[in-house]
């Protein structure tokens, strides 16, 4: 499987945030979301094809509980599977990044599933194939509800402006059963001042509706470069 990047780092979204991980970055993904802050791993995907006995050699390297399987969209390799039957036979907590559009058979301990809302379709005059393309596949609620059923899940929205909540909710709707305190909302942004900006209004919107707030820690603890 190709992949970006291999390092370590601490977890700056979702319920583990704080964590110390690996990140595997694999490269590669079928959809193209306008904001995407690793285009390195979509829009042009670079990277080194690798072995699953290199990524876990390499991963094993580290003295680190935690494991981060991220892309790009993993769930578009099979050998995502092999992968992750073997970082989980190493004891490693497995926690697998998807949009939540496509499935693979795969073991971890948390799915976390980052449906796209139509904030995300890149503009026509961006890129008119992807546009169309992107809209089309985003958002696959069938899918959806399988991981939800078969995975310890969290749910992660980009939310840009407010008026994506009632989209974000309408999507709960298509997912009966999902729990609120695994549904995390999380502002649109690349760099500290647009994300307090948005916050001011996200956050109380959390509260009010019994969600979860999800900061990008990452960007305030190490501002938008690769590696972290």
């Amino acid at each position: 499987m190709r992949v970006a990047e291999i390092y370590k780092s601490i977890q700056g979204e979702g319920l583990l945030t704080g964590a110390e991980s690996v990140f595997v970055r694999v490269s590669g993904c079928n959809l193209r979301c306008w904001f995407c802050d690793t285009p390195y791993a979509s829009w042009h995907p670079e990277g080194d094809d690798l072995a699953v006995d290199e990524i876990v050699e390499r991963v094993a390297n580290w003295d680190c509980d935690h494991v981060v399987l991220t892309g790009g969209e993993p769930m578009l390799f099979a050998e995502l599977i092999p992968l992750a039957r073997r970082l989980r036979d190493l004891g490693r907590h497995l926690t697998i990044e998807t949009a939540g559009t496509l499935l693979l058979p795969v073991a971890c301990d948390l799915m976390s599933i980052s449906p796209k809302l139509s904030n995300s379709t890149p503009p026509v005059e961006w890129a008119p194939q992807w546009s169309v393309r992107h809209e089309r596949t985003r958002y696959a609620p069938s899918v959806l509800r399988q991981l939800i059923q078969d995975y310890e899940y969290q749910l992660k929205f980009v939310i840009d402006e407010p008026a994506d909540c009632q989209e974000m909710l309408g999507c709960l709707h298509d997912l009966p059963g999902v729990a609120r305190d695994r549904v995390l909302l999380m502002p649109q942004g690349t760099d500290a001042a647009k994300l307090a900006a948005r916050s001011q209004w996200l956050e109380p919107y959390c509260q009010q509706h019994g969600l979860v707030f999800c900061p990008r820690k990452q960007i305030e603890w190490f501002g938008l470069q690769r590696g972290t």
